[in-house]
């Protein structure tokens, strides 16, 4: 029996792209509802993340036009990572796997077919990896390339190359739903869920229309929130780089009482100002990074609502 898939597509200012959009999914999902491949209850589902320009007033015409489009309109901004997790709680209710992927037509949407492939083969979580990133800039591939990496060293379990393009299963999505955390980096949380997974890769487009919202400031943000939500390593890192100053400080303070010992003088101002430097910068350093970790505990212990939801526009289908 086919199963019913929800396609969610967060939203922030895409006004502009979301017209195009809508038109290549549901020619998509059309195909596939023909074939039989998916129910005809599936549906795309916009998540409107507190954009400022038209974009919620374009996913409400959507959805008078034609039920097949809902919408899920959250009351202020919340994040990207929010709103995709907002979108796939909602379709949870009411699907039985999803794919979640960005509104500004970058990921290929022929892969959604080579997806529902490995999910009926038993996959619950399917992750879409670019097979090349020819159109990244030299800088962004090498700090991505590096991002994973890194990340990698610091044990956190995390798909390179992938972005939020995937596919789970409503099994997958109550797992996830367990995952109670406010500072939300889906891309480590989601292969921590365990389920049989496996990739698809695929060629990344250039954005239909408008422009990108991540800036190189935001994907520092990202970058940070990534790594500070997934791993304490950096805190063991620092507490290992004390240690080593510490023990570095032991064997010059008995290189000094040897050579006061001997009888020499030492200038040494130039040397004296820059460990001061190197030593000051580094507990700067310490502090800021247990600083964002007490900063995310502060945020964690509040409770506060990840998102919450104004309103949802889902036509319900005749029984």
């Amino acid at each position: 029996m086919p199963k019913i898939l929800y396609v969610v597509v967060p939203c922030y200012k895409e006004e502009e792209v979301l017209p195009e959009t809508a038109a290549r999914l549901k020619q998509k999902l059309d195909g596939l509802i023909s074939c039989a491949k998916i129910s005809a209850s599936s549906k795309i589902l916009f998540v409107n993340d507190g954009s400022s320009d038209g974009t919620w007033q374009a996913i409400c015409r959507l959805h008078t036009t034609d039920p097949f489009f809902a919408g899920v309109n959250l009351s202020r901004n919340r994040g990207h990572q929010n709103a995709l997790l907002a979108g796939l709680m909602i379709a949870k209710e009411h699907a039985d796997v999803t794919i979640s992927m960005d509104a500004d037509l970058q990921d290929d949407i022929g892969a959604v077919d080579v997806m529902l492939d490995e999910y009926y083969n038993g996959h619950d979580i399917v992750f879409g990896v670019r097979s090349k990133r020819q159109l990244d800039t030299f800088f962004k591939r090498r700090t991505a390339a590096a991002f994973y990496k890194f990340m990698h060293t610091l044990g956190v379990e995390i798909v390179p190359n992938h972005a939020d393009y995937r596919l789970m299963s409503r099994r997958a999505l109550d797992a996830l739903e367990g995952f109670k955390e406010v500072n939300l980096f889906l891309r480590g949380i989601v292969p921590m869920i365990g389920y049989k997974s496996t990739t698809v890769k695929y060629k990344r487009g250039l954005r239909f229309a408008g422009t990108t919202k991540y800036p190189l400031k935001k994907m520092i943000a990202f970058a940070i929130e990534g790594i500070t939500s997934l791993s304490v390593r950096p805190i063991r890192i620092i507490s290992i780089i004390g240690l080593l100053s510490f023990l570095g400080s032991m064997v010059m303070l008995i290189f000094f009482v040897i050579d006061f010992i001997r009888g020499n003088t030492t200038a040494g101002w130039a040397s004296t100002i820059v460990s001061i430097w190197a030593i000051g910068g580094l507990q700067l350093l310490a502090i800021g990074i247990i600083g964002e970790y007490i900063g995310k505990i502060y945020l964690e212990v509040k409770g506060r609502p990840r998102y919450i939801i104004e309103s949802v526009l889902i036509k319900k289908d005749k029984e």
